[in-house]
């Protein structure tokens, strides 16, 4: 199957499900916004990167927990077959929560406190250690006893940056991994694996949205040509597996697939042959290129009105969903579709509009002068490709409660069904959420 035919029928999934959920009440007038997520897409693009990889390299895929760390999704992505990978204490526990073995787990994050690393070394959880400190850390806290999973050190290969800097992972003064072209970098790398027999994998991660395949390869040659040398110096196979991250792009302009997975596979293949003849276990970490393009916010148009001569649709999906697209609106640009009430795609002549969200400051914004049909109060705007970061990682500015997320499939006969995955946030839960318990504490300082 293309990619131009699996955006299609992935588009029209998604058109049966948004009006669905308008006519079950999931999105209208009393919750104007809602996040879906196309349980299939995910399962596809799930399928086609273990076909990218096929091959005699044995391959963990890991799951960003980081690009949507919702329980009933990660059990789904386990339940693929996945693995995932966590940064944070949080992370760890929604990955055991939802079922990931300990060894289908890889734990990075630069800031790993003493008891998140004795927990991970006790359960055998595969780790990326970010620094000599951390290295001498684990020394002291295995104390000579050997590790129960595969301890890796993550390098920054210092290749540059793509086209947005806060998401490439390897300039030269990135906060991430052992910058390897620092002086003397390479020598104190390879005399780290050479005291140490515990430590048997690389880690290395150009970045993700905005890097091109040639620079994420460039990267994974980096770490793959250093594997060689620790190997050959040391004269057996100190390094068994490598963790080659993820970060391919997104593209964000249209339905189709692109980059795809085979497309990264061929540019390692060209960059680093031996990468993929099976001598290392290989480690991936993709989040974004998995959920993004499966992923729908739906919000209903409040009202609209004009400024200047540019028309505004106001709408209930802002920066507290959209939270990239509205602080870096040309880095994360997205695509935005009209229907009428009832979820129908609106047809008709189009005009120059910008898509407003509700919160209070004026770059609330999550397009802006984009040619869309004419639209009314009561319409849906669908905000497309937000499956990743968007509807998972809610931003809690004006204090908007989070939105009801749902899965759906739908059938050959176009029957849609969906599955609960949060519940709505309440405006009381919020509030209790915001320290109503200890309303009065502060105010009692006073009389204390």
């Amino acid at each position: 199957m293309t990619s131009g035919s699996t955006g299609r029928q992935r588009g029209d999934r998604r058109t049966a499900a948004l009006a669905r959920a308008v006519e079950d009440g999931l999105l209208g007038p009393h919750s104007p916004v809602v996040g879906l997520l196309d349980v299939d897409g995910v399962l596809a693009a799930v399928d086609a990167l273990n076909e990218a990889f096929e091959g005699p390299a044995p391959v963990l895929h890991t799951f960003a927990a980081k690009a949507c760390g919702l329980v009933p999704v990660l059990r789904l992505l386990a339940d693929a077959g996945m693995g995932c990978e966590v940064a944070s204490p949080g992370e760890l526990e929604q990955a055991l929560a939802a079922g990931f073995a300990y060894d289908r787990l890889v734990f990075d994050s630069p800031a790993k406190t003493v008891e998140e690393l004795e927990f991970a070394l006790a359960h055998g959880i595969a780790i990326n250690l970010d620094n000599f400190q951390e290295m001498a850390r684990v020394d002291r806290l295995l104390a000579g006893r050997e590790a129960a999973g595969p301890i890796g050190l993550r390098v920054n290969p210092q290749v540059g940056a793509g086209a947005i800097g806060a998401m490439s992972t390897a300039t030269a003064t990135s906060k991430f991994g052992v910058a390897l072209r620092d002086p003397g970098a390479v020598d104190a790398v390879i005399e780290a694996f050479e005291r140490r027999p515990w430590l048997n994998r690389l880690h290395a991660h150009v970045g993700s949205q905005g890097c091109p395949l040639p620079l994420i390869a460039e990267g994974i040659r980096a770490a793959y040509e250093l594997a060689e040398r620790i190997n050959t110096r040391l004269g057996h196979a100190r390094i068994t597996g490598l963790d080659i991250g993820g970060g391919l792009p997104v593209n964000f302009t249209d339905e189709d697939d692109r980059p795809t997975y085979a497309d990264y596979v061929a540019e390692l293949r060209e960059a680093a042959p031996g990468l993929f003849d099976g001598r290392y276990t290989l480690v991936t970490e993709f989040g974004r290129s998995l959920l993004a393009k499966s992923g729908t916010i739906g919000t209903v148009v409040e009202y609209t009105k004009s400024a200047g001569g540019r028309q505004i649709a106001v709408t209930h999906a802002g920066a507290q969903v959209a939270t990239r697209t509205v602080f870096m609106p040309d880095s994360w640009p997205l695509r935005v579709g009209v229907f009428d009430a009832a979820g129908r795609p609106k047809p008709g002549p189009s005009q120059v509009v910008d898509i407003a969200g509700p919160c209070c400051f004026a770059g609330d914004l999550t397009a802006t002068g984009v040619e869309l049909p004419v639209i009314e109060p009561g319409d849906v705007v669908a905000l497309h490709d937000t499956g990743a970061y968007y509807f998972s990682t809610h931003f809690s500015y004006n204090s908007l409660p989070r939105p009801a997320v749902y899965g759906y499939r739908t059938d050959a006969d176009g029957r849609v069904r969906f599955a609960l995955v949060r519940e709505a946030q309440s405006v009381r839960e919020l509030v209790e959420e915001s320290g109503l318990a200890q309303a009065d504490n502060l105010v009692a300082l006073l009389t204390a």
